[in-house]
């Protein structure tokens, strides 16, 4: 598929949904009502990353908590309307907009953990999903990881699927959770953290 048909389609961007600093607000009152709002920052951390690809950066609240943790972060986003939220927020970290379905993504580097929060995987343009794990993968160190929350949809991207697009890019599963801070998935659960390891 390509980069600009890829644009087109994506379904973050064809959506109607609040964007840039309207984003943000969600967030702002849901860490005024005392909502812990680094789940996804706290899992990845956890795993001692020295670099961390922040894919489908959004506003960078996932990015900038990690750097605030002291992982050397890079954003990445194809909105330019986040990404420009995102550069107010923290000018020191490298943004990048880019589409996650193009090989390039702009950038030439690797890194220990690539992570989509915030349902990334199920917004990218229909039928780019293996592509997408593709070109993260080849942003990996060796042995580096993929982390990837989303919701389960009826007709949308199943644990299965997704297991089976990552297998044949060399991604290997070696953890899921039904939330961020590690509630055990089953085959009830409606949302699903994946960690998928390079190579083992």
């Amino acid at each position: 598929m390509g980069h600009n048909l890829s644009m087109a389609t994506n379904r973050w961007m064809a959506g109607d949904v609040p964007r840039g600093a309207q984003y943000d607000r969600r967030f702002e009152e849901l860490a005024a009502a005392g909502v812990d709002m680094h789940g996804e920052a706290a899992l990845v951390a956890s795993y001692g990353p020295g670099s961390v690809l922040d894919a489908g950066c959004g506003t960078g609240r996932v990015a900038i908590e990690l750097s605030r943790r002291g992982h050397d972060v890079v954003g990445v986003d194809m909105d330019p309307d986040m990404l420009e939220v995102a550069r107010q927020k923290a000018p020191h970290l490298t943004w990048v907009q880019g589409d996650l379905a193009d090989p390039t993504l702009g950038f030439d580097r690797r890194f220990d953990v690539v992570v989509m929060a915030g349902n990334v995987l199920i917004f990218v343009a229909p039928g780019t999903e293996g592509g997408v794990l593709s070109n993260l993968a080849g942003h990996l160190e060796p042995g580096g990881r993929v982390v990837a929350g989303y919701s389960l949809q009826p007709g949308g991207l199943s644990v299965a699927a997704h297991d089976e697009l990552a297998a044949q890019v060399g991604l290997f599963l070696e953890n899921r959770w039904s939330t961020w801070d590690r509630s055990p998935f089953t085959s009830q659960s409606t949302y699903a953290v994946s960690v998928h390891r390079i190579g083992s």
